[in-house]
């Protein structure tokens, strides 16, 4: 770390971009000390207005450049856009006087590569999903190391490094703190136990099947914890009789990595940061992927699905009928779900942060390959 004096990270936007920007600054954090300048680019409009400062870091906003997906007149004015940006995030590296850009995609990403190149600054590429977006796919090409978090992603001199992710994630000993979890959430000790969420917003498909499955589910002496989210309200389940399996539903689980400890096997969606943790903590999945965009979501599941750590199972098709069918057999046989959570962890990188941040420091210290553009 005696090279890295200044480190600026772009990643704002989406917690997919956010999570691992932060978990890589925490991991930076604990290697340099007081003397280490960390500071996050973000925009206005981000979800990192919130949650940078929360976490202890300084937030500096830039002007946002997206780019339309297809032809339109907005696309006209995208050159204007990027040249003020580009021109005030460069007059922030040099303010800052920054050792090495280290990029997560979307908004914010592209000035800041722009803006590193221009001030020779060494930049280093973080893609979060499988299938890369558009800025990194640019950043790529111009920076002086590209990590990715799934093996075979298409991004030019990739090299796979995993999901940074927060420690009390990547350390968690699910086995450990089990039945403090399950008493946290109102859950029996010994039962198995089934995690539906669909992010932070929920998901209706989730939501519907999950509740027309709830009286199969805790018949069959399987419990469940249901993060419905925040705006559906009108998705109940009844309390059970007593001595059944519980059925308990929450808007939001504050703690991840105790619903994680909790359970035995989750149903959810696909992005990346998700199916990055549920791999590391060692938790199988059914992963249902987003039905819109570009496929990522399968993308980003593929992989540990391959591996033997979970299912998958598409947005039409998901159903009571398919969870009693395909989820509570796995639920009801110990061994099944010890086998499935064996080769979950088998995909998962756990110190991707830390890998990361070896980079981070090699590149800033001069210890990288030249670029070859």
């Amino acid at each position: 770390m005696s090279d890295l004096r200044s480190v600026v990270l772009a990643g704002g936007g989406t917690g997919g971009h956010i999570e691992p920007m932060l978990a890589l600054a925490d991991a930076l954090r604990r290697r340099g000390g007081a003397d280490l300048r960390i500071t996050c680019l973000g925009t206005a409009r981000g979800m990192e207005t919130r949650l940078v400062p929360a976490r202890g870091y300084d937030l500096r906003l830039i002007p946002p450049v997206p780019l339309p997906r297809t032809p339109t007149p907005d696309l006209l004015r995208v050159p204007g856009r990027v040249r003020r940006s580009v021109s005030e995030t460069r007059a922030l590296l040099d303010e800052l006087e920054a050792d090495v850009v280290v990029g997560f995609g979307g908004y914010v990403a592209l000035p800041a590569y722009l803006a590193a190149r221009r001030s020779k600054v060494p930049i280093v590429v973080h893609e979060q999903n499988a299938l890369p977006g558009l800025a990194n796919r640019i950043g790529a090409r111009i920076a002086a190391r590209v990590a990715v978090t799934a093996p075979g992603t298409p991004l030019h001199r990739g090299e796979h490094v995993g999901m940074p992710l927060r420690r009390s994630i990547s350390a968690l000993d699910r086995a450990a703190v089990r039945a403090e979890a399950r008493a946290e959430f109102g859950l029996d000790t010994d039962r198995p136990t089934l995690l539906v969420f669909g992010g932070s917003q929920g998901a209706a498909t989730l939501n519907r099947a999950a509740v027309a499955a709830a009286d199969a589910l805790t018949d069959a002496g399987v419990q469940v914890l249901h993060a419905r989210g925040p705006k559906n309200t009108g998705v109940v389940v009844p309390d059970r009789p007593a001595g059944r399996a519980p059925y308990v539903v929450v808007d939001y689980l504050e703690r991840m990595d105790l619903a994680y400890a909790a359970a035995d096997l989750a149903l959810c969606r696909s992005g990346a940061v998700t199916v990055a943790e549920l791999s590391a903590v060692g938790l199988p999945a059914a992963f249902v992927p987003l039905p819109i965009g570009n496929g990522e979501q399968r993308r980003n599941a593929l992989p540990v699905i391959e591996a033997g750590g979970g299912l998958l199972v598409e947005d039409a098709a998901l159903d009571a009928e398919w969870i009693t069918g395909n989820l509570l057999p796995l639920l009801t046989d110990p061994q099944a779900l010890a086998g499935l959570a064996r080769h979950a962890a088998a995909a998962g990188v756990p110190d991707a942060d830390e890998r990361l941040a070896d980079i981070v420091c090699e590149v800033a210290s001069g210890e990288h390959r030249e670029n070859d553009g």
